[in-house]
């Protein structure tokens, strides 16, 4: 197993950690309710997927 020589300096790894970056969530909007919803997965909001209900409404459940 490969064992480093060497102690890495904080600028190097810094340096390389700082690729460790993560994106954000692409969102489209649902053509039934007009809401933002994640790409190929049912809005949460209606159900509806590709014009067509799949579930019913997730967030109305827990709104209290």
């Amino acid at each position: 197993m490969a064992v480093p020589k060497r102690k890495m300096s904080r600028s190097n790894t810094r340096a390389r950690r700082s690729q460790w970056k993560t994106t954000a969530t692409t969102l489209t909007t649902c053509p039934q309710c007009k809401s933002q919803t994640m790409p190929h997965t049912a809005c949460p909001t209606c159900g509806a997927y590709k014009g067509r209900t799949f579930a019913e409404a997730v967030r109305t459940e827990f709104a209290n």
